[in-house]
């Protein structure tokens, strides 16, 4: 199958940090079908040996282990090409349709590509003009695609605008939203370990889970980004679209299939069940802080109001922790707490599915519930931790002990890994929607956290502080503790 993938925002930061390295890995790993090429638009002009250069001078900034090796390169920038386009003049939409529909004899190709994918990696507003100019030279046939970038709006109203003219150009099934928490390994597992096993699934309910628990916390500060940052803060940016897509899946009834609109369908039940927010209720049940000076690592870090580009007095929220409930009958009173921040005190991103206490206790000692541990970063896995006994002279058989057993995926499938970007890109060539969000997921998503931010915006007091190297604010914790929990790295 050949292919033509079109990256609008060819130059920039997504671009050549994340989908050019993802795309080496496929190429290395033999997974990129053959016949392909890979086209970059913006707005400057250059050669496409000058786009090549840029890409292989990018490359020395990213990951070692991602960087190619010159003959490595040389093959894989040969798919590498460059158009300057102005993306609110149409005449240069119709030079991409001309440049996407001849034939190239020197390239092997007798034919236009068989799948074309659009890949808008450019700022959101851009979204509604790009797939207007699109439709209208005629660039979305039955073999095109669109892949639309996150945050896909600022809040409900846009995502329907933007929604409305993607649903006006593309079918449902050509448009890819993208949200690259999706295609980690563990997240994908997460289907398999509940419908692909016997041994949790009985137990996935309220009569044996006592809380579950969601964190995506960065070290990392917003650096150079300060003023996209501040638009957005850390419930557009994690809340709405990654951690809630994480406790779709964790939350989910098994679907009929593995079909992409099965899978898609019970995800947005969970999102309509969940405990809809009141102005009371965000008083009492969503925390939202902003760093402050710290230190991470060892070393002292700036407090967000000192980063470069942040407005002085900003009140956007670097931290995130919320509490919620799915009302439904599966999980009707089991707290689902989420939680996200920027200088927290590690890279860490993990779900906690916390079991209840056995009902009636024999051995000595209170003991400790049991609890599974999904890890998405910074390595991907699974932990279950038991108790058993520690056996040994004069121990007796009451003494217990816990446990946990261990699954690396990386130890586990060794060669056979691959990245999120890598898994999606390939998706999206293949046109493979599973992993992808459906626009009525993302607009009831935006529904949710919608009385969060209005009612944020009527409040003066502002993100409480904390110090860069923290967990976040002490509220967080009291937010879990009211209920009788703690957070899991409290435990």
């Amino acid at each position: 199958m050949s292919f033509d993938l079109v990256f609008f925002g060819g130059t920039g930061d997504l671009t050549w940090r994340k989908l050019m390295p993802a795309l080496l890995q496929a190429f290395r790993h033999g997974k990129l079908p053959g016949g392909g090429r890979i086209l970059a638009v913006a707005r400057e002009e250059r050669s496409d040996d000058d786009y090549r250069d840029f890409i292989r001078q990018r490359f020395d900034e990213v990951d070692p282990a991602k960087r190619p090796s010159d003959a490595e390169f040389a093959e894989f920038g040969r798919m590498l090409h460059y158009m300057q386009m102005d993306l609110s003049q149409p005449g240069d939409y119709a030079k991409l349709k001309r440049w996407l529909d001849e034939p190239r004899a020197e390239e092997g190709r007798s034919a236009p590509a068989d799948t074309v994918v659009l890949y808008l990696a450019t700022s959101p507003h851009l979204f509604t003009v790009i797939c207007e100019q699109l439709g209208a030279v005629g660039l979305n046939g039955e073999r095109v695609r669109v892949v639309l970038e996150k945050p896909l709006g600022h809040d409900l109203r846009s995502a329907r605008e933007i929604n409305a003219v993607v649903r006006s150009v593309f079918r449902e099934a050509q448009a890819f939203r993208i949200d690259h928490y999706l295609g980690k390994p563990s997240v994908q597992n997460l289907s398999a370990l509940r419908f692909g096993n016997a041994l949790f699934e009985p137990l996935w309910r309220r009569e044996s889970i006592a809380n579950i628990q969601i964190t995506i916390a960065e070290s990392l500060g917003v650096g150079t980004r300060g003023d996209f940052y501040d638009r957005t803060g850390a419930l557009r940016d994690m809340v709405q679209n990654h951690a809630l897509q994480l406790l779709t899946m964790i939350a989910m009834e098994p679907p009929p299939t593995a079909d992409a609109f099965a899978i898609r369908d019970e995800k947005l039940k969970v999102l309509k069940s969940l405990k809809p927010f009141t102005p009371q209720s965000v008083q009492r049940d969503v925390v939202r802080g902003q760093y402050r000076a710290g230190s991470v690592d060892g070393k002292p870090v700036h407090g967000y109001l000192e980063e470069e580009k942040v407005p002085a007095g900003s009140q956007c929220e670097t931290f995130v922790a919320l509490r919620t409930e799915v009302q439904n009958w599966r999980w009707a009173g089991v707290p689902f707490y989420l939680r996200t921040g920027k200088r927290l005190s590690g890279r860490d991103a993990h779900i906690v599915v916390n079991f209840r206490p056995v009902p009636h206790p024999i051995f000595g000692g209170t003991g400790q519930p049991n609890k599974l541990v999904i890890k998405l970063q910074p390595e991907d896995g699974l932990e279950l931790h038991l108790m058993a006994a520690k056996g040994g002279v004069g121990s007796g058989s009451e003494a217990l002990s816990p446990v946990s057993l261990d699954l690396d995926f990386d130890k586990a499938f060794p060669h056979q890994r691959v990245g999120a970007y890598e898994r999606l890109l390939l998706d999206a060539i293949a046109g493979r929607l599973n992993l992808f969000v459906r626009s009525d997921e993302q607009e009831q998503a935006w529904a949710w956290v919608e009385p969060i931010l209005q009612s944020w915006a009527q409040d003066g007091s502002g993100p409480r502080p904390y110090a860069a190297g923290s967990w976040g604010p002490p509220a967080a914790s009291a937010l879990v503790a009211r209920d009788g929990f703690m957070w899991d790295e409290e435990q």
